[in-house]
């Protein structure tokens, strides 16, 4: 055997050790909000050095973590050094949004079905944790690199940002790689995303009797006709093109809408929260300019209503790297050997942390274990679930594309 098939070979050996790793990691909620995230970092630095994985805590103080809206953070850092040259770091996040309803296998199980894992960040992206350090242990074990390093980073504040997390390693120092690896999907490797900004509006009017309407300020309605405004503009985004192949046309969503005290009472205070995607080629400065425009706008228009508005997350888009192209070349290569297709380079309409390292001027992809789509994954949906197999093969082409950067 050549050494990708040994390579292959072992992680073959050792996938049931990998998939009850995977298991464990499941079985300790991350949810976030609320981000209490210590305790999942925590016992992933138990199971990591029962293999003998030394493991770097980072444990980000209270006053930072609460200030971005969360609990607890440890980020974990794994190095393993192996001579002079080029540092690789494969980076994952543990948090995830809460489960929500219409599960039918328990979302912190690890159940297995059908030849699938079920659970919160089954897909995303506990997985990767699993991906990235089996393809480590089997590299060491049959093709020990004589030089360069691969860095383990498991972070827990992605669906947050990002700035306690790889914002916060890049700050401080304690990451500074040459390349990076951050978690996906098997079937494709992303070299650029959308970028996505937050923002939460709050409408005040007058509260009143509802007998007596006519003495109030409905906030609610108010709301309604800004949000008449921010769907109107929507509509228009369809005609917008990015050139980026995988990325279509920006878009915005409301996700969350609150508002009023009773039923008998006109609503003096409404709120909703929007989440606006911005294609490669769009300015984040003239989006958010634009969409602070039409929400004044609509505002202006009804006497009595005021507005405020605040920007909960600004995350950039990612756009490649020129020293990107030793990444791709291998994880296309090893990717259509180990899966029998073609593995395209494109982008993804999601945004990750991977952009906050594009920015330092670290090259970065993503590439990890999953299935084509989002859709086919549920993520963010009940019952997430891995094709077991596609982890396997996630985790040989991670292997044999760690050989030949480090080679």
């Amino acid at each position: 055997m050549n050494t990708y098939e040994q390579l292959d070979a072992w992680i073959d050996r050792h996938f049931d050790e990998q998939v009850r790793f995977l298991q464990e990691l499941i079985k300790v909620p991350t949810d976030t909000p609320p981000g209490n995230n210590a305790p999942h970092a925590e016992r992933t630095a138990q199971l990591l050095q029962a293999m003998d994985i030394d493991v770097e805590q980072h444990a980000v103080p209270q006053a930072e973590v609460r200030a971005v809206g969360m609990e607890s953070v440890t980020n974990l850092v794994a190095r393993r050094r192996y001579g002079d040259g080029p540092t690789v770091l494969l980076n994952a996040h543990g948090d995830v949004v809460p489960p929500g309803e219409g599960w039918t296998h328990d979302p912190y199980g690890g159940e297995i079905a059908d030849g699938r894992i079920y659970g919160r960040a089954a897909a995303v992206s506990k997985c990767d944790f699993s991906t990235y350090t089996f393809a480590v242990r089997a590299l060491e074990a049959v093709a020990r690199p004589a030089r360069g390093s691969v860095e383990l980073l498991f972070t827990y504040d992605e669906e947050f940002g990002g700035e306690v997390g790889p914002a916060w390693l890049l700050k401080h120092g304690i990451v500074r790689p040459d390349l990076m690896i951050a978690a996906g999907f098997s079937y494709q490797v992303i070299t650029a995303h959308n970028g996505c900004l937050q923002m939460e509006v709050t409408v005040h009017g007058k509260m009143a009797h509802a007998a007596i309407p006519d003495s109030g300020v409905d906030a609610i309605h108010a709301a309604v006709q800004i949000l008449n405004a921010l769907y109107a503009q929507n509509t228009l985004y369809r005609s917008v093109t990015s050139q980026v192949e995988g990325i279509s046309h920006p878009y915005l969503n409301v996700g969350m809408i609150e508002g009023g005290t009773n039923t008998n009472v006109v609503p003096g205070r409404a709120s909703f929260k929007l989440d606006r995607r911005m294609i490669p080629e769009e300015d984040p400065t003239e989006v958010e300019a634009t969409l602070r425009g039409i929400i004044d706008q609509a505002a202006a228009a009804m006497p009595g209503v005021t507005v405020e508005v605040r920007r909960m997350l600004l995350a950039k888009a990612m756009r490649p790297l020129p020293g990107n192209q030793p990444l791709v070349s291998a994880l296309q290569q090893h990717g259509e050997q180990v899966f029998g297709e073609k593995i395209p380079a494109l982008g993804t309409p999601l945004y990750t942390d991977v952009r906050l390292f594009c920015e330092a001027g670290i090259p970065g992809v993503i590439y990890g274990a999953g299935p084509r789509t989002v859709l086919e994954s549920h993520a963010k949906r009940a019952d997430e679930r891995l094709e077991l197999e596609d982890l396997r093969r996630a985790t040989q082409v991670i292997a044999r594309s760690l050989h030949d950067l480090l080679a």
